[in-house]
């Protein structure tokens, strides 16, 4: 069983190296994309925001279903108003901040409420808890689309360092 501490930590700390990574890449690189077709480091990083956001506060909301026509008008009452061209400083502050606000109202909500059933954007079933596990993993994806484009231009990953520097430390 999935405690909400822990996923919360823990989400909090993927949260931390997300931001990090934005702040550690190239500021004139920003735009950078793999292929045309790609979305561009920022687009990612901004996903990654407005989604978190999006999908939480439709949580918070007392969304039961999360899908549907309305889904992308309901997910954007929450997105954060940054321009298109956000820098990377204000991007990664952003990052931090928006985790900083959601993170006392969502371990305010009593077990009950996280038991709840709710339906996913895929219209699956899933509790509240299943689904605050879902956002996480959901950034945990596009963090690693993050860490590719970061080596694509010589940067080492936050999550590489750390474990390269408790091996240098045995």
């Amino acid at each position: 069983m999935v405690r909400l501490d822990s996923l919360l930590d823990s989400w909090k700390a993927v949260r931390q190296d997300t931001a990090q990574t934005v702040e550690e890449f190239p500021a004139a690189e920003i735009d950078f994309k793999p292929t045309p077709e790609f979305d561009s480091f920022r687009q990612i990083a901004l996903h990654i925001l407005n989604a978190g956001n999006g999908l939480t506060g439709m949580l918070l909301d007392g969304e039961k279903h999360l899908m549907g026509p309305e889904f992308r008008e309901k997910m954007r009452k929450h997105f954060v108003n940054l321009p298109a061209d956000v820098d990377a400083a204000t991007l990664a502050a952003e990052l931090r901040q928006s985790m900083e606000k959601r993170l006392p109202a969502l371990a305010a909500q009593s077990p009950e409420w996280y038991a709840e059933i709710i339906t996913r954007v895929d219209g699956q079933q899933v509790t509240r808890m299943e689904m605050l596990q879902f956002v996480k993993e959901h950034e945990l994806t596009h963090r690693a689309q993050l860490f590719v484009y970061a080596r694509m231009k010589g940067v080492v990953p936050v999550t590489t360092r750390r474990r390269l520097a408790r091996q240098a430390g045995r």
